[in-house]
């Protein structure tokens, strides 16, 4: 559990269509076995510490011939961004995803004490 004691709390959220393979015969929808689309998000303001982030998928197009096999995780969460990441391996064939995301998190407030 990620405990969060007293003081300023931010929330950032964002979208992000991750690819659109079908519309240029990208790897997700012409290739098979194991593949990954990764892409880095920087946060508007930097966090005090690396926050809690949730991923989801809110629109996925893929091919109904062949098994549906997705993998979408946040990966090296940092104050300042994290690193988007959707897998998938198999016969999968994947037209397009748009992700999610929301950070939680402590932020800087303007009574904080600077003391260098």
């Amino acid at each position: 559990m990620k405990r969060f004691s007293s003081g300023s709390l931010g929330v950032l959220q964002g979208s992000r269509v991750l690819f659109s393979d079908f519309a240029d015969g990208g790897a997700m929808w012409t290739g098979e076995g194991d593949r990954e689309s990764r892409h880095i998000v920087q946060f508007k303001e930097a966090f005090r510490q690396p926050p809690a982030v949730h991923v989801g998928m809110s629109m996925w197009d893929i091919d109904h011939n062949t098994n549906s096999r997705a993998d979408l995780t946040a990966e090296n969460i940092t104050s300042t961004g994290f690193h988007l990441v959707f897998r998938t391996w198999g016969d999968t064939r994947v037209a397009r995803i748009r992700a999610d995301w929301m950070a939680i998190g402590h932020v800087p407030d303007e009574d904080d004490w600077d003391v260098a």
